[in-house]
C-alpha cells in the first residue's frame, strides 16, 4: 500500500499488531503530555451488533495548547481536529497506521506556515511503529 492515498491519507505499515499498537501509542501520548481525547473501538462495536471485521481503531487526541492557534487562524481545521490515527488490519493480517497528512490539512485549511508544525505532531508520533 502506498504511504499517500491521494486523498490526504498517509498510512504506514506497523511493526506491531493492532491492540499492541494502540497500547504502545496511548502509553506515548501520556508520556508526551498529550490528552487522549477518546479511542474508538470500531471492530469491537460491530462485534456488538453481531458483525465481524478486523480489528480498527481510532485515537483522537490533541493538546489544546496548540490545536487552539491553528483554528483561530483557520476557523475550519476544527472539522479534522483533534488529530487523530486509526490503526487497522488488513486482509493478510498487517497491522497499519493511517492519518491526516499535515500537508493536506495545511491546504485544505489554509493553515499559515508558522502553525504547521501544531499539526504535524503525528508524524512524530507514528514513525516509532512503522516498519
Amino acid at each position: 500500500m502506498a504511504d499517500e492515498t491521494g486523498n490526504g491519507i498517509v498510512s504506514r505499515r506497523s511493526s506491531h499488531p493492532v491492540d499492541e499498537t494502540v497500547e504502545r501509542l496511548k502509553n506515548l501520548l501520556a508520556a508526551k503530555g498529550v490528552n487522549l481525547f477518546a479511542l474508538v473501538d470500531h471492530s469491537g462495536e460491530a462485534a456488538k451488533a453481531g458483525l465481524s471485521m478486523p480489528p480498527t481503531k481510532l485515537l483522537i487526541f490533541g493538546n489544546p495548547a496548540a490545536g487552539t492557534p491553528v483554528m483561530l487562524a483557520a476557523p475550519s481545521i476544527a472539522i479534522d481536529l483533534p488529530l487523530k490515527i486509526l490503526v487497522w488490519e488488513d486482509s493478510h493480517g498487517n497491522a497499519w497506521l493511517s492519518w491526516n497528512s499535515p500537508a493536506y490539512l495545511r491546504q485544505r485549511h489554509n493553515v499559515p506556515d508558522e502553525l504547521v508544525k501544531n499539526i504535524s505532531v503525528v508524524e512524530g508520533l507514528a514513525a516509532g511503529f512503522v516498519v
